[in-house]
């Protein structure tokens, strides 16, 4: 008998948890196996056990479900590394509270579907390499109360909608490259003296409207305009390292600001106002005669326009046309058409994606990423090692716009041509799979970066050290001077100086990508769904040059070099906040030096120190040209014997026998 009664608690359970394992909803098992599915370097075998046959993910890594055991409510996967993207569906897994996954190396944009997360209270992307705008769509997670998305590269402006978060307690911002003014309210044109004025706006959505507000972080971004005075209680140093008007907190230089002023976001004085009304009573009242003429002059200028618009055509009709989709759609006819100079890469070197996977082994050796892009190393069969940039998007959210830039990006790089300067050998633009890759040469000996943090320090000795700083300024000098347009990097540090077997630095501009993605962005809004757009090559914006910003990147470079310290640390702040007190002192220069470097000259390290000094200025009209510095760095640096094999006792005798 209990043997019986045995038994039927145990069928009992069974069904019992077959229920229950039943009822899981099946959208989440799939948001979670999507997810898994777009995580492509998972190092740590995190989700190894995440397995898609399993109706019942409670066990998974980093899965937590509610006590029943009927959905999913957090899920924490941090500091393991993880590379890929962040599936949309995870907007699905309706319950879910906390969605922490800091500390990895996401990419791509964060999707709007986390919008739909109505539970959610923690939302921590901290710590990856996502880009794009932040959502305006976050605005609706009407139960979050601590969103970090910190160190990342994110940008756009700061969505007013979160505002509408009124249980928020954390917002964490920082080190993104966020732009425009921190949105008091979504009416730009309102301010406010006092804080007791705001609760008339509370159903105007920006941070002002968030009083459970308590921690808050929005520095080292590109953000303009003034504080607001409800944020004014957070620490100063939430608000450092942006291009506010705010005296109480260090912001950027003016050269790393751009021309954007905050006055724009402010309310237009009473002056204009009165200004704006009378020009609307003149033109009220105008006669009849003049209206007349109007009338013609618009028939005429109209009439130019069309026939500007026909010889516009006429001459795309002797282009090649590119058709790429727009955007997916069940009738297959939303296209752009874009005329593109069939001249334009005719010169250039085009590698079938079959030969580079062959080279760079199945795309499995992956050296380098960045938000958008990954770096693979290879060797071409009989010829040179090759590093290979591999754009990381999807072939639906590639415009016409993205192809035009793309091309002319190529053409672009595949003009540079010196000893300092990596050398572009080809492109790659297949449609099946969906593919747009640079092939460069490869510099055997990795990036500076690399060598200076994580390599053998004594290896970057001194003479060496100065002969790589000649390098760059030769190549730089090249690109800004010798060049018709000149051409800059856009990220220039010490991972975009790649040297070879004999340390010889070539500058490498793998963050190319970013220039044709912030390109096209500016232009998409402006193409519709219908019908086809003439793009002539001189009618789209042209590569951004930024001498200035070069400049300035170099004088930290130089500083760096000689330092051994990156140009910035969590623990110790900004590297030229910590040597501008040694750098013009001339008994202290030597404390500036890597404690790795067993000599130095003197007298290159006050020649150093003083271009730098004179590269990092806040004013950039008074920075020197790149043809300036190289000049005065070629005459005060001697590279010819090194100052270490001077110091050796057998140095003078080996230097008589090699003579």
């Amino acid at each position: 008998m209990m043997a019986y009664i045995y038994l039927l608690l145990l069928f009992l359970s069974y069904g019992v948890s077959l229920v229950t394992s039943r009822s899981f909803p099946s959208d989440e098992v799939m948001a979670l196996t999507t997810f898994k599915e777009d995580i492509y370097e998972d190092p740590h075998l995190v989700l190894s056990n995440w397995n898609v046959l399993d109706s019942d993910p409670c066990e998974w890594f980093g899965i937590t479900c509610n006590k029943e055991r009927q959905h999913v409510i957090k899920i924490n996967i941090s500091s393991s590394s993880l590379k890929g993207f962040l599936a949309p569906e995870i907007g699905q897994i309706t319950y879910l509270q906390e969605l922490t996954l800091q500390k990895n190396k996401l990419l791509g944009i964060i999707p709007k579907e986390l919008g739909m997360l109505k539970f959610l209270k923690v939302l921590d992307l901290g710590m990856n390499r996502l880009t794009g705008p932040i959502p305006s769509e976050l605005g609706n997670l009407s139960s979050v109360v601590k969103i970090n998305l910190q160190s990342n590269g994110l940008t756009g402006s700061l969505p007013a909608e979160l505002g509408n978060l009124k249980y928020l307690e954390e917002l964490r911002l920082d080190r993104n490259r966020l732009k425009g003014a921190v949105p008091a309210y979504s009416n730009s044109t309102f301010t406010a003296n006092t804080r007791g004025m705001y609760a008339t706006h509370s159903n105007l959505p920006g941070l002002c409207s968030s009083s459970q507000l308590k921690v808050a972080d929005f520095s080292y971004n590109f953000l303009i305009g003034r504080i607001p005075k409800c944020l004014e209680h957070l620490l100063s140093a939430s608000f450092q390292g942006n291009c506010l008007q705010a005296n109480n907190t260090k912001q950027r230089p003016s050269s790393q600001c751009g021309a954007e002023s905050s006055e724009s976001h402010q309310a237009p004085s009473p002056k204009h106002q009165r200004a704006k009304d009378v020009a609307k009573r003149t033109k009220a009242s105008k006669p009849a005669w003049l209206l007349a003429l109007e009338i013609v002059t618009g028939i005429m200028v109209g009439s130019l326009f069309l026939v500007a618009l026909l010889t516009a055509f006429q001459r795309c009709n002797s282009k090649s046309a590119i058709i790429i989709p727009w955007k997916k759609s069940g009738s297959g006819k939303d296209h752009v058409v874009v005329y593109i100079d069939s001249e334009l890469l005719k010169d250039v070197t085009k590698f079938s994606r079959q030969e580079l996977e062959v080279a760079c082994e199945d795309f499995s050796n992956i050296i380098g990423s960045s938000p958008d892009s990954l770096v693979y190393k290879g060797t071409m069969k009989g010829g040179p090692e090759i590093a290979v940039i591999s754009l990381c998007i999807k072939e639906e959210r590639w415009t016409g716009y993205l192809e035009l830039y793309y091309q002319r990006e190529v053409a672009e790089l595949a003009r540079l041509n010196h000893e300092n300067i990596g050398k572009l050998l080809g492109y790659c633009r297949e449609s099946t799979p969906f593919t747009r890759m640079l092939v460069f040469e490869y510099a055997s000996n990795g990036t500076l970066y690399e060598h200076l943090h994580y390599g053998e320090g004594s290896q970057l000795y001194w003479t060496r050290r100065m002969r790589i700083i000649l390098g760059i300024a030769r190549g730089l000098k090249y690109l800004h001077t010798e060049l018709d347009p000149p051409f800059t990097i856009l990220e220039l540090n010490s991972s975009a100086v790649y040297l070879t077997e004999d340390f010889s630095p070539k500058l490498v501009d793998f963050e190319s990508w970013k220039s044709i993605l912030s390109r096209s962005e500016k232009n998409s809004g402006s193409v519709g769904n219908n019908g086809a757009v003439c793009l002539l090559p001189n009618s789209v914006e042209k590569r951004h040059v930024d001498i200035h910003g070069n400049i300035h990147a170099f004088g930290i470079l130089m500083l760096e070099i000689i330092s051994g310290r990156p140009p910035f640390c969590k623990d110790k702040g900004s590297l030229i906040d910590w040597a501008k007190d040694y750098l013009e002192l001339p008994e202290v220069m030597s404390y500036l030096l890597d404690p790795e470097l067993k000599h130095f000259r003197y007298e290159d390290l006050k020649a150093i120190c003083k271009v730098i000094c004179l590269c990092i200025q806040p004013d950039s009209s008074k920075q020197p040209s790149m043809d300036e510095i190289s000049s005065v760095l070629e005459s005060k640096i001697d590279t010819s014997v090194s100052i270490e094999f001077k110091s050796s006792s057998l140095a003078w005798a080996e230097l008589a026998l090699s003579s």
